[in-house]
């Protein structure tokens, strides 16, 4: 079956012919190539011209970022009282409003509003519901140039004029480490104020007919200071239960029917141990529509 060499004379000049045809075929492929090359080189530069970089690298984060101006910060870096940067952010954990620590503390030598919304702070002691925001003050001095070591240096002056001792830094003790299992912390995170000394129950006795609506007190246990008067009371009471101006609020302890003027550390040593139960101070309300 396989053909023999000496019957083809004709097979030299076949095979130039398909060699010749072959190698146009091969030009042909050879352009084709060249032209799909140049669409692949076509293609990257697209590419990279699409992220903005002739390597094909993407832009770094610094070239994304953007320069702010202080002028844009500043509205949330000032004290509304004094108007400059924050000294010792303190803030309201009311209404979260922050202040200068001595400037909030000033305000409220003379009134128990927040000095920016007007809410209540608290009724006797508003000192207590402000805390130190140390995180914002942190970012002030970072941002406002030589501001801390300003502020360091007036209050070095501010002693050293008065012949006092300048306060040192507190400095965070290192804590030792603990070997083997962690040992409990025991008692409360939460430390109840030495001044908050009364704590009463607030026991509703009903209400006569068309007082009209009012909620009820979700909790009838407070804690306050002895020098709260019951006019302090029933002013929490009308707040809480959203009480209309015309109704009444009869405050009574045992048989007692309380005053306005009386403070919680007297009417406790008055009417002594019959009006407290496992510790607490009962005091009965009852509403009542005024006559016209």
């Amino acid at each position: 079956g396989a053909p023999s060499c000496s019957g083809s004379r004709s097979l030299p000049f076949e095979f130039e012919r398909g060699r010749s045809e072959s190698s146009g075929d091969e030009d042909d492929d050879d352009e084709d190539d060249e032209e799909e090359e140049v669409e692949e080189e076509d293609m990257e530069g697209d590419t990279r011209a699409r992220f903005g970089t002739d390597d094909g690298e993407l832009d770094s984060d610094d070239d994304r970022e953007r320069m702010l101006n202080l002028s844009e910060l500043t509205p949330y870096i000032l004290c509304s009282i004094c108007k400059g940067y924050f000294i010792d952010a303190t803030t309201i954990t009311e209404c979260l409003h922050t202040f200068c620590k001595s400037c909030i503390v000033r305000h409220f030598y003379y009134s128990n509003r927040c000095p920016k919304c007007n809410i209540v702070v608290h009724q006797t002691q508003p000192l207590y519901n402000i805390r130190l925001d140390r995180q914002l003050q942190d970012i002030v001095y970072k941002l406002v140039v030589n501001l801390e070591e300003r502020e360091k240096k007036q209050m070095h002056d501010f002693y050293k004029e008065r012949g006092l001792e300048v306060p040192k830094p507190a400095v965070p003790q290192p804590v030792p480490p603990s070997r083997g299992r962690p040992r409990k912390v025991l008692g409360s995170v939460f430390r109840i104020p030495p001044e908050l000394d009364i704590s009463i129950l607030l026991e509703f006795i009903g209400a006569n007919e068309g007082t009209g609506n009012f909620k009820p007190l979700e909790k009838k246990f407070v804690r306050v200071s002895g020098e709260a008067t019951i006019g302090h009371v029933e002013k929490f009471l009308r707040r809480k239960m959203d009480l209309d101006p015309a109704c009444q609020v009869d405050i009574i302890c045992g048989d007692h029917l309380l005053e306005h003027y009386q403070t919680l550390r007297e009417i406790r040593q008055v009417i002594g141990e019959s009006a407290v139960q496992d510790g607490l101070l009962v005091l009965h309300y009852g509403l009542v529509v005024s006559p016209l």
